[in-house]
This record gives structure tokens, C-alpha cells and sequence, in this order.
């Protein structure tokens, strides 16, 4: 089986962080969700991946290459121009993206697995594609039950008892909900199903390929699993994955480094300050950090690489991303600090320029650093 990654979105409802990153580059624990699929992916045999990229590819690129050094091969399929001298991303739609690639290679010519590259899963790959030959399917819609007040961020899907599916609903507030099972965004499909997109335009899975599909009559199933499927949809959900992964509720997700104290892991050269200074874990700093005395960090809690927490400062629940330097006595719950902006749980967001009291940060690698004298216990990682 072959794997498709839809990558080629802008992120907008989950900016800032997309300001400067492409949506499936955004971190966890230092490795970009990205890498999680692929990873996932190589682990179940899967070995040629196409990846559809558009904003902001080359981040996308040149950090993964061919996929050599992750066991498989990628190629890419880039949807935009050069238009003098900037890159304007054209996206093409999630199937004219398929689509397009069909239309170059053919390289879809066997049974492909297609996935959204913002997402955290933990399915069990080969199972779902036995089920979908059993039931002699053409194309499988892998979905997943969610709470009554929850259907309005999805796609419904409605099927009958044998789970052919006989329609779908975009975001339906909840009294109108014909069903509680939600898009995962996780489908596979036989080189069949992308002969029905349409060339050279814009063709959505969901809002087009889908409903062709069920007025047809064909093949069309959903599959009803049990996994973890962690959709960073807006920034709350971001926020969300990261407490769950610090606490060991996604499988295959270890918290690098090496742990230092009870609930407390770290990269290389970092340098904590243990002088009034506490740590509840779960808690992972990154390589390069500075931790100076008095300060108090409760877990689940992130500190990127590179970054310096200065004396007095609190951060609980919280995640820096790399080179952050909380100033002396700032205070940050519940928050994301991703380069010039601060970002709360339910994602509203505060520039570094509107920063007042104690929500203040800046870029560890600017200005003059300036070590004091310290006493008590230190302690360098090594």
C-alpha cells in the first residue's frame, strides 16, 4: 500500500504558530507531527509517500528530503508559482491534489492510504486495510465517535448497519446531528476512486469526491476504530495534544532526553539552578536551556532548546517553544510562547510588543547575557 499526506494548507485557525511554520511542522516534544506520521507510517511497511506541499514547502523539504534517514521515500508534489520572485501558493483542492499526481506519474496505482499531515494517530494501519478488502471496498472513511457538543468542529458521517455510508453532514450544530461518528480525515482509497476527480481543477475530498461517491453507489465504507486521534484543528487542540502526549496517553510517544528527577527529563549541556527553585513533572527541557534559581515550572510542561527561564519566574501547564527567555518574575498558565507571540489555551494571542507585567519574553538570543553569581546547587546535564 502507498501513502498520500495532504500537507499543502495554510493553518490559518491555528495561527500564529503557522505564521512562520507550515502546519505539519509544528512540534511536539521537539519533532514535528509530520515526523510522527511518517514514522507511523514506515512502522507499518508503508515505504512510498507523496506529500502535497504549498505554504511554506521548503520547510517541509529540506527537512525531510527523500526520506532516506526515516526508512522510506518521499516525493512532492508542490500546488503554486513563482510569481515575481515570491512563492504564491495555488492550492488545488485535497483530491485535485491526488489528482495532479495521478495526472504526472500515475504513481497511485495500487490500494493508497490518505492522510491529513496535522494529526496525531496511533491506528492500527494494517487492520484497517483488511477490512477494507473484506468488505470489498473501493474506498474506506476511517471514523471516530465524539461527544454530542463536539460535532460542530466536523464532518458527520452517516451509515447504515452494515456501514456503507449513505450521507454526510459539514459541521452540524448538535440538534441537527444525524450521527456522533466524525471524519478522521484518515481514508483509503483504490486507484479507482482517484479516476473519478476531475482534472485540472480545484476538487475537495469531503465537499465533493465524497458525495459523488455515495450518488453513485459505490463501495463506500466507514470504519469504526478504536485509536488515539488527536486532531490540531485550532491552538486549544495543540495545547490539549501536548498535556496528553507530557502524560503518556498516546502510544508511541516518549519524552526524549534522559530523566534527571522524578518527572523531570533533559537534553545535553542544559544548566538548572536548583536554589529555590521547583520542578513538577511531567517536564521536558530541552537541550541548551538555562533554568535559574527560584523558579517554578509544573508540569505537563515543555521547554524547547535554547531557552533560559530567569530567576523567579512561574510557568506551569505551559510550552516554549525554542530560544524563548522568560524574564525574571514572569508568569505563564496554560500557555504557548511560539516566537513573538504568546498564545493561551483557547487561542487568543499576545505580541511580544504588547507584553506588559508579567507576561514577558523575548528571544534568548538577543541582547547581552549576563550571568550572575549563583549559589547553592547546580547542576549542568550532560
Amino acid at each position: 500500500m502507498k501513502a498520500m499526506i495532504l500537507a499543502a494548507g495554510k493553518g490559518t485557525r491555528v495561527r500564529p504558530l503557522t505564521y512562520e511554520l507550515p502546519k505539519p511542522m509544528i512540534p511536539i516534544l521537539g519533532k514535528p507531527v509530520l515526523e510522527y506520521l511518517i514514522d507511523h507510517l514506515a512502522r507499518h511497511g508503508m515505504r512510498e509517500i507523496m506529500i502535497n506541499v504549498s505554504y511554506l514547502h521548503e520547510k517541509i523539504e529540506r527537512y525531510f528530503g527523500d526520506g532516506h534517514r526515516f526508512g522510506v521515500q518521499i516525493g512532492y508534489s508542490f500546488e503554486g508559482a513563482m510569481v515575481d520572485g515570491v512563492v504564491v501558493p495555488q492550492p488545488v483542492g485535497s483530491a485535485g491534489g491526488l489528482r495532479k499526481i495521478q495526472d504526472f506519474s500515475g504513481f497511485f496505482d495500487e490500494t493508497t492510504l490518505v492522510l491529513c499531515g496535522d494529526a496525531v494517530i496511533d491506528l492500527d494501519l494494517g487492520a484497517a486495510l483488511l477490512e477494507h478488502r473484506r468488505v470489498g471496498a473501493q474506498a474506506s472513511l476511517i471514523v471516530k465517535e465524539v461527544q454530542p457538543e463536539q460535532v460542530s468542529d466536523y464532518g458527520i458521517v452517516v451509515s447504515d448497519a452494515q456501514g456503507r455510508i449513505t450521507s454526510f453532514q459539514e459541521k452540524p450544530a448538535p440538534a441537527q446531528a444525524l450521527s456522533h461518528w466524525a471524519s478522521t480525515g484518515i481514508y483509503i482509497f483504490e486507484p479507482s476512486v482517484i479516476d473519478l476527480i476531475p482534472s485540472g481543477r480545484v476538487f475537495d475530498i469531503g465537499a465533493d469526491l465524497f458525495p459523488l461517491l455515495v450518488e453513485r453507489g459505490l463501495p463506500f465504507y466507514a470504519q469504526k476504530r478504536s485509536f488515539n486521534w488527536i486532531d490540531i484543528g485550532k491552538v486549544s487542540d495543540y495545547w490539549s495534544v501536548l498535556q496528553k502526549v507530557m502524560q503518556g496517553g498516546v502510544t508511541d510517544f516518549n519524552i526524549p532526553g534522559r530523566q534527571i528527577r522524578e518527572g523531570v527529563w533533559s537534553g545535553l549541556n542544559t544548566r538548572i539552578d536548583w536554589t529555590n527553585t521547583t520542578i513538577s513533572g511531567p517536564v521536558y527541557i530541552g537541550s541548551g536551556c538555562e533554568i535559574e534559581a527560584g523558579v517554578t515550572i509544573v508540569g505537563p510542561a515543555w521547554v524547547g532548546h535554547g531557552s533560559r527561564i530567569c530567576s523567579g519566574s512561574r510557568l506551569q501547564r505551559s510550552v516554549l517553544f525554542d530560544y524563548t527567555c522568560v524574564e525574571a518574575g514572569g508568569e505563564f498558565d496554560d500557555m504557548i510562547v511560539c516566537g513573538n507571540y504568546a498564545v493561551d489555551r483557547n487561542g487568543i494571542s499576545l505580541h511580544v510588543a504588547e507584553a506588559i507585567g508579567s507576561h514577558q519574553w523575548r528571544d534568548a538570543r538577543t541582547g547581552d547575557f549576563v550571568r550572575t553569581v549563583m549559589t547553592g546547587e547546580v547542576m549542568a546535564a550532560a
